[in-house]
C-alpha cells in the first residue's frame, strides 16, 4: 500500500516537472527573443554612407560573410560583383552546429525592412520575423557598436547595387534549435572612443572585428577565457586544419616582438588596392583570415589595435597554424 502511494507520489512529481519543461520550452520558442523594434529612420548622408562603407569592409566585414570568397586565391578575395548577395555557408563540416547561410543584406532582400527592424539585426541578432539569428552572425560584438556606426553601416548597404539571390534557409540543429532562441541582447552601445585614446579606441576596433572570436580557442562549446587572443582556435577547411595564431604580447609564442610598424605592414601588404592574390594549389597553404578586407583598414586604425593588443595579458601558447590534408 504505502510502496504504491510511492509510486503514485513519485509519477505525479515526475509529471509535473515535464510539464514544467514542455512549458519553459514552448515559452522559449515562441515567446523568445524579446526585443522590441526601434522606431527609427537613419538619414543617409554621405559621411555615414563613406563610414559605413569602411566599416563593412574593413573592420566590421560585413562584406567577408556576406559575399562569395574566391577560395582559389590567397586569402578567399572577394568576387566582384557579389558584394551583399549572401550565401555563404558555415555547417557542421567547419564546425557549427547546423547548417547556417548568410543572408542578401542587398537592398533586393532588404528593401521591405525598417531601419528599426536592420538595427535590431545587426545589435540583437533578431530577423524580420522575430526569428533568432546564430552568433556566426557577430551580434554579441555588434551590440556594443556606438549607435551612430550601426546607423552608418545600415545607411550604407541601402545603397549597394541590388543582386537577386535567395540564400536557403538556415538549419540549426537540436537543442541548437532552442538554445539560439535565449541568446539574442538588447543592444548595449558604446560610446565611440576619440582616436587620440589610442588604446581605448583600438578596444572599440577589437571588439568590432571579433578578433578574440577567432584568436581564442574553442572548446567543447564555449572560448577558453585562460587563453584569450592565445590563437589555437581550430577550423577544418577543404585543404587542411587551421589554427588562429597567438596575438597576445608573449614574447615567444605571440606579437610581443613586432614593432608598431611590423604589425602595420603585415596588414598593409595585403591591401587589395595594391596587392593582387595568387592563384593558391588545393595541396598549399591558404587562410580564412581575410588579409585584402583588413589590409584596407587606415594606418592609425591598425596602429590603435596594436597599442591595445599590447595591453593584454601575454599567455604562452605555441601554435602550429596548419596541418594539411593527408
Amino acid at each position: 500500500m504505502k510502496r504504491r502511494l510511492l509510486w503514485k507520489v513519485v509519477g505525479i512529481a515526475a509529471l509535473i516537472v515535464i510539464v514544467a519543461i514542455a512549458g519553459m520550452l514552448v515559452y522559449v520558442v515562441k515567446f523568445l527573443p524579446n526585443i522590441p523594434v526601434k522606431d527609427l529612420k537613419v538619414e543617409q548622408t554621405p559621411s555615414r554612407i563613406e563610414r559605413g562603407k569602411y566599416l563593412a569592409y574593413h573592420v566590421t566585414l560585413c562584406m567577408d560573410c556576406h559575399s562569395v570568397r574566391e577560395w582559389d586565391k590567397f586569402s578567399g578575395p572577394l568576387k566582384r560583383g557579389t558584394d551583399g548577395r549572401g550565401g555563404e555557408t558555415f555547417d557542421q563540416s567547419l564546425g557549427f552546429p547546423g547548417v547556417f547561410y548568410s543572408a542578401n543584406i542587398t537592398p533586393h532582400n532588404l528593401s521591405s525592412f525598417t531601419d528599426g527592424e536592420l538595427y535590431r539585426v545587426i545589435t540583437s541578432g533578431v530577423a524580420k520575423d522575430g526569428r533568432p539569428l546564430f552568433p556566426v552572425m557577430p551580434f554579441p560584438n555588434y551590440k556594443y557598436l556606438s549607435t551612430e556606426d550601426v546607423y552608418s553601416i545600415i545607411a550604407f548597404i541601402r545603397t549597394l547595387q541590388p543582386i537577386a539571390f535567395s540564400p536557403p534557409a538556415s538549419k540549426p540543429d537540436f537543442p541548437m534549435n532552442i538554445i539560439m532562441h535565449t541568446m539574442p541582447e538588447k543592444a548595449d552601445p558604446k560610446p565611440l572612443p576619440t582616436k587620440s585614446d589610442t588604446v581605448a579606441y583600438g578596444k572599440y576596433l577589437v571588439t568590432a572585428s571579433g578578433c578574440f572570436d577567432c584568436h581564442t580557442r574553442f572548446e567543447k562549446g564555449k572560448y577558453a577565457m585562460d587563453k584569450a587572443f592565445a590563437g589555437g582556435r581550430e577550423f577544418n577547411v577543404p585543404w587542411g586544419i587551421l589554427r588562429s595564431p597567438n596575438i597576445t604580447p608573449d614574447i615567444e609564442t605571440g606579437i610581443g616582438k613586432y614593432t608598431r610598424e611590423v604589425f602595420v605592414n603585415r596588414f598593409k601588404a595585403y591591401d587589395i588596392a595594391t596587392y593582387s592574390p595568387p592563384i593558391v594549389n588545393k595541396t598549399d597553404f591558404n587562410t580564412i583570415m581575410p588579409w585584402t578586407m583588413y589590409g584596407g583598414m587606415e594606418k592609425s586604425d591598425l596602429e590603435s589595435i596594436y597599442a591595445y593588443l599590447k595591453t593584454i595579458t601575454p599567455v604562452r601558447n605555441q601554435v602550429v597554424k596548419f596541418t594539411p590534408l593527408k
